[in-house]
């Protein structure tokens, strides 16, 4: 899990993009952001890598992001 909260745009896509690169493929990663533009930065960052989005949901100001390395 990757908890980029109180992190500002463009911060939580850098991070998620540096914790996605040490992965190997198919592992997954769960990633929670407080910053709105999250929500328009992770999809937009998984379509430059070709990485999958599995589920995203938001509780209690908190975007939470569930992602397979591809």
């Amino acid at each position: 899990m990757l908890d980029l909260s109180g992190l500002k745009c463009p911060l939580p896509a850098l991070r998620t993009r540096k914790a996605l690169k040490a992965l190997v493929s198919g592992a997954r990663l769960s990633v929670i952001c407080t910053d709105p533009m999250a929500a328009i930065d992770i999809p937009h960052l998984l379509n430059q890598t070709g990485d999958t989005l599995t589920d995203r949901h938001e509780a209690e100001g908190k975007l939470t992001f569930e992602i397979r390395r591809s």
